[in-house]
């Protein structure tokens, strides 16, 4: 199943051309399901329109830009976008709108970040006496083009060179930057190596974890005792890529194989306390990976150092209950119009 990806235009979308007949070919792990504009005059929307994609448009002028930034996301919603890459999309997002697509927006931006933010990239370059100039594309964060970059492209500066000749060879380097950054990027919850990534950032969180190599897999357990998960890919060519995890026995492993035989399995060789959870669907819920780890590690921590963490998450709790309820108080001083410090009274 491919990603959808909606793309947001200004103007000529040369960029969502570049992606539009990128998709075309028979082996690209995304399509184009809407081409979006807040310029209904963007000649970018008759290219879509042409080559049978749905496009939508409206100008945002005399909107406010949350309110125009909840149409457009109503409309990529409608579209089933699981991906949005903006393209020549001269609009600053409200950071509401950012947070509704965090980790799953893109844009492309001519320069090598994290050098030139902003306009009048080419120029900037050729000023500062750079060799190169090129692009970057990044993941949207709410602070302009400043989220993590996931691939750049150098375009060397030549002399004589000006800031529209330099544009044009960026272009080039954009066209073929972007459409292989975007397909890397809908697949990367299928990467190996980016799921491995994952999981040990969420099981060396843990008080006193350690990572080893056991048979031919990352191994993670408590420095000097018992393993509580194993991440596995393809382990004797089952084809699948997954966390291993401790259960509470056979029971466990068949109520959970039965409520999603797809995502859960009994691992070969290591029985009925243990169960599989595939992470290659493409749809995991990261919140509760982390769950099944912690859960994993209490199975086998130590009582002392269980007791330990029991006692430093009951903390945390305590200190969000006391800064939620101080919240609550300033909002009641302010709302009241008393001083802080100052009960109010019924």
């Amino acid at each position: 199943m491919k990603a959808r990806v909606a793309v947001l235009i200004s103007g000529a979308g040369t960029n969502m051309a570049a992606l539009l007949y990128a998709a075309k070919a028979a082996d690209c792990p995304y399509e184009l399901v809407l081409v979006a504009s807040n310029n209904p005059d963007a000649p970018g929307l008759a290219l879509a329109a042409a080559e049978g994609i749905a496009t939508w448009a409206q100008s945002h002028k005399g909107m406010s830009r949350a309110a125009f930034d909840a149409l457009v996301d109503e409309r990529l919603r409608a579209a089933g976008a699981d991906y949005v890459a903006l393209a020549g999309y001269m609009r600053i997002l409200s950071d509401d709108f950012v947070a509704g697509w965090t980790d799953r927006m893109l844009n492309i931006h001519p320069s090598l970040l994290p050098l030139y933010k902003g306009l009048d990239t080419h120029q900037r370059a050729i000023d500062a006496g750079d060799r190169f100039g090129g692009c970057s594309v990044h993941v949207v964060t709410p602070a302009l083009d400043d989220g993590p970059v996931l691939a750049q492209t150098p375009v060397a500066i030549v002399p004589g060179d000006t800031a529209e000749t330099l544009a044009e060879r960026v272009r080039f380097a954009e066209h073929q930057l972007y459409p292989a950054a975007l397909a890397a990027f809908v697949t990367r919850e299928r990467a190996p190596d980016w799921l491995l990534g994952r999981v040990r950032a969420l099981a060396m969180a843990l008080p006193e974890a350690d990572e080893v190599t056991s048979h031919g897999m990352p191994c993670f357990g408590i420095v000097k005792g018992k393993k509580f998960a194993y991440f596995t890919h393809d382990h004797h060519g089952d084809g699948k890529t997954a966390l291993l995890v401790k259960i509470s026995g056979a029971d466990e492993q068949a109520q959970l194989i039965e409520l999603d035989e797809a995502r859960y399995y009994r691992p070969a060789y290591f029985g009925d306390g243990w169960i599989g959870i595939r992470l290659d669907l493409g749809d995991t819920d990261w919140d509760a990976i982390g769950d099944w780890l912690r859960k994993s590690w209490l199975a086998i921590a130590p009582k002392k150092l269980a007791g330990l963490m029991a006692a430093a998450e009951d903390f945390q709790v305590a200190t969000r209950v006391i800064a939620s309820g101080a919240k609550q108080s300033r909002a009641v001083h302010a709302h009241s119009g008393l001083p802080r410090g100052v009960a109010a009274r019924k």
